[in-house]
């Protein structure tokens, strides 16, 4: 049986910071539902409210597109070691882009991770926990290094010129507004 609060606790946070990985899902009115694997550092809790996370290029952008549109998000994290659980943040997002006046506010709380593009935050109305006694065990063995070292590579002249071909809609044809808003 789930349990439901209504905010985050210390308990809940230090869970959150010990994950390696999160999951995250959005949805327009219409079109396909997106479940996205999130990693890399890239999530800070900043109070029992409010979660945000770096989003970094890719080969989509269907969640900036979703939020713009709908602003539900849920967020998912499951301990993979130690005692099951699931946890999951329930929530309305925005999409913070670089030309945006909480970018210079929000990017400083995250290492630098080549091809950064937006910033999710999340405003939590529900937390939720339940058993997780389904999941398997996994070791973590190392990031993967294969995302940042093609970034570095190909420079942000690159990454700039892939936004524009190939994240400017989503795959259901909705605009993410990541040019006019971040270059």
């Amino acid at each position: 049986m789930a349990t439901q609060y209504s905010e985050i606790s210390d308990k809940i946070k230090l869970f959150i910071n010990q994950q390696k990985i999160f999951f995250v899902a959005t949805a327009a009115s219409d079109g396909r539902v997106n479940l996205s694997p999130k990693g890399m550092n890239s999530l800070r809790v900043l109070d029992k409210n409010r979660v945000i996370w770096l989003n970094v290029t890719g080969s989509g952008n269907e969640t900036s597109a979703h939020v713009q549109q709908n602003p539900r998000m849920t967020i998912m994290f499951n301990a993979f070691e130690g005692d099951p659980m699931i946890l999951r943040l329930y929530g309305n997002a925005q999409v913070i882009h670089k030309k945006d006046p909480h970018w210079n506010e929000l990017f400083p709380l995250f290492e630098p991770i080549p091809g950064a593009r937006q910033i999710f935050d999340l405003n939590v109305d529900l937390v939720q926990i339940s058993c997780g006694m389904a999941v398997p065990f996994f070791d973590y063995v190392e990031e993967r290094e294969q995302l940042n070292n093609l970034t570095i590579k190909i420079g942000e002249d690159a990454v700039e010129k892939y936004w524009r071909e190939k994240n400017q809609f989503s795959i259901d044809g909705k605009e993410t507004h990541i040019v006019e808003k971040n270059l």
